[in-house]
């Protein structure tokens, strides 16, 4: 590998850093959010409730995919909310086991959470990257 070869990549890395970033943050928005207003707030409780699991359950996924959605998506301690984040991508996980590894599976497979845990994984790893809010809490 050159010199300029080398430059170009550290200098694009904090911006591949920011996309996986932005991407985990959108995810994460678009899930709770569908939990509220597709499924609504009483559908996703009774829909966790139907799996044994208390309701309060229910309005703390939706409270930490929104929640960390956001702060994904603004760059704020985006090392700490990945990896709060992980126990909801287990849960989830864990609820798809039983339909087969596809995510294209009735009931869809676990093949989705899993990859999205182990991105949440890389991304506490490598931090906020660029456009964070501020790179002091990224």
């Amino acid at each position: 590998m050159n010199a300029s070869s080398s430059t170009m990549s550290t200098n694009l890395q904090p911006h591949a850093i920011a996309l996986l970033r932005l991407s985990l943050g959108v995810m994460a928005l678009a899930h709770g959010l569908t939990k509220v207003f597709v499924f609504t707030l009483p559908g996703t409780v009774a829909y966790f409730e139907s799996m044994g699991l208390p309701s309060v359950i229910a309005y703390l996924t939706i409270l930490g995919e929104v929640g960390g959605g956001l702060a994904l998506i603004l760059g704020i301690y985006t090392r700490w909310i990945s990896l709060a984040m992980i126990p909801l991508l287990l849960g989830a996980t864990s609820v798809h086991l039983g339909n087969g590894w596809a995510f294209t599976n009735a009931g869809g497979g676990w093949e989705f959470p899993a990859f999205w845990t182990v991105a949440l994984l890389v991304q506490a790893g490598l931090g906020g990257g660029s456009f964070t809010l501020n790179r002091r809490i990224s």
